[in-house]
């Protein structure tokens, strides 16, 4: 299976007052035609920045100081603003964290699915409305609803608006920033139920950002565990649960319980380090329980162990099996 975005070496940084935040340091994935891919890890850790990062969307004082992204072989790092423009919702899409604040209070949601609509397609405003009719009965909202403002609507339809908004222009790469944030677990479930028949319906290529392991369980094929700016391990869902290879995958897992509530949850001590001045070496090593000194001075290699299982972990290769949280 192709690629159909490629991220190499990507480095995007915010250049404050005391010196440069490496919020996405040196992080490389591919993103697979039809398939589903979470960016997992902490509050902190770089997901969402990724996510703007690859739309060239970085807030002030932020900007991306090397690396490619590749769509489709076009390289977005080296787009102009104007550039991007055209490009945004017509190739790559998003859907932002929490609903609620996305949308315009004071437009009806209609005439925001019909804005977006506009400024990257040629059509009237008839046609216009009419598709945007279409892709709401497609997201399971009544299309007479068009003409009711955000207020009007509940937490998980505002999400399935904002999604008809993302997709409305039928792009190859959607981007899903905390998708069920705030939303109870059965709307929770049936907005990502919504995401997968949609991904099957456009033949879209999707990253999921959370830090909800559940979500990632259920929605996603690939994962990537991302600590303190950077991809720590890398691999398919399946094996990301029962043959991880990195401590912080490892603490992330098994501090979430169980259904059958068998094992002594974990605490990972302390947080995410500031990203001014990371810690050398390993940057999870100050949490870690079983780092040793070559993990405090020497940067562990991003490397695959196994097939298509990749680990930044000087001791990844003999951590399979074992208990290290006591």
């Amino acid at each position: 299976m192709s690629a159909v975005l490629h991220v190499k070496n990507l480095k995007a940084y915010f250049f404050v007052e005391m010196g440069a935040v490496k919020a996405v340091d040196d992080v490389s994935f591919d993103l697979l035609r039809g398939e589903t891919l979470g960016l997992a890890g902490e509050s902190g850790c770089g997901k969402s920045t990724t996510a703007y990062a690859l739309l060239n969307l970085l807030p002030y004082p932020g900007r991306i100081v090397e690396g490619e992204i590749l769509l489709d072989g076009e390289d977005l790092a080296q787009k102009t603003s104007e550039e991007m423009r055209e490009i945004r919702w017509d190739e790559i899409s998003m859907v932002f964290q929490g609903a609620m604040n996305a949308l315009n209070p004071v437009l009806r949601i209609g005439d925001q699915i019909v804005e977006a609509i506009m400024l990257h397609e040629d059509t009237t405003n008839e046609e216009a409305w009419k598709k945007m009719e279409d892709i709401l009965e497609v997201v399971g909202v009544d299309p007479t609803r068009a003409h009711n403002y955000p207020h009007e609507f509940s937490g998980g339809m505002k999400q399935r608006v904002m999604i008809a908004m993302a997709l409305v222009t039928e792009p190859k790469v959607l981007i899903a920033d905390e998708p069920t944030t705030a939303l109870d677990v059965t709307v929770e479930a049936q907005v990502l139920k919504l995401l997968k028949s949609l991904q099957e319906k456009f033949q879209l290529s999707v990253i999921l950002i959370t830090h909800d392991l559940a979500t990632i369980a259920e929605a996603c094929d690939r994962v990537a565990i991302m600590y303190a700016g950077k991809i720590v391990e890398f691999a398919d869902v399946v094996t990301i649960f029962k043959e991880r290879l990195h401590p912080y995958t490892e603490g992330l897992i098994r501090s979430v319980p169980s259904l059958l509530g068998t094992e002594r949850l974990v605490h990972i001590p302390g947080s995410p380090p500031g990203l001014i001045e990371p810690p050398s070496g390993c940057r999870f090593h100050p949490r870690c329980p079983i780092a040793t000194e070559i993990c405090v001075q020497k940067e562990p290699e991003f490397r695959e162990l196994k097939e298509r299982h990749y680990v930044a972990c000087h001791h990844a290769q003999n951590l399979w099996g074992k208990n290290i949280w006591k």
